[in-house]
């Protein structure tokens, strides 16, 4: 099981699989993609849409950041199998909760949801390692 469905449930998992991955891809590979607050996401009333709450979709989710983390978390075949850390966020603050084997796994969370769109920070202080 993946990030995505472990952390959201299945029904995320499968609303993000019914859809092409452009918005997800783009948004968890933002900074790299060079989006930003102009890209194009914006409400049924026209208003932009926060970076970090931009959904899977490219519409509004409350937990759009952290719900892109885990998607980008999947997409990467050295982070998709760890399944003791959880994703959540506080406005554009990555947050990561749990535990992972080494140093070197906390590296590549950190560098992955530092990419993703609307990150503007990392929390770690609740991941232990070993």
């Amino acid at each position: 099981m993946g990030w995505l469905q472990r952390i959201f449930g299945k029904e995320e998992k499968e609303k993000a699989d019914s859809r092409n991955l452009m918005p997800i891809y783009e948004s968890t590979r933002g900074k790299a993609a060079n989006l930003s607050a102009a890209q194009d996401f914006t409400d049924e009333s026209g208003d932009a849409i926060p970076p970090e709450r931009v959904g899977l979709d490219g519409q509004y989710d409350e937990s759009g950041l952290a719900k892109r983390v885990a998607a980008a978390f999947d997409l990467d075949p050295d982070t998709a199998d760890l399944d003791s850390v959880w994703v959540a966020q506080l406005s554009g603050t990555v947050v990561l909760k749990g535990s992972v084997p080494s140093q070197a796994d906390l590296d590549k969370l950190i560098a992955i949801a530092d990419e993703v769109y609307g990150s503007t920070g990392i929390q770690t202080d609740e991941v232990t390692i070993g």
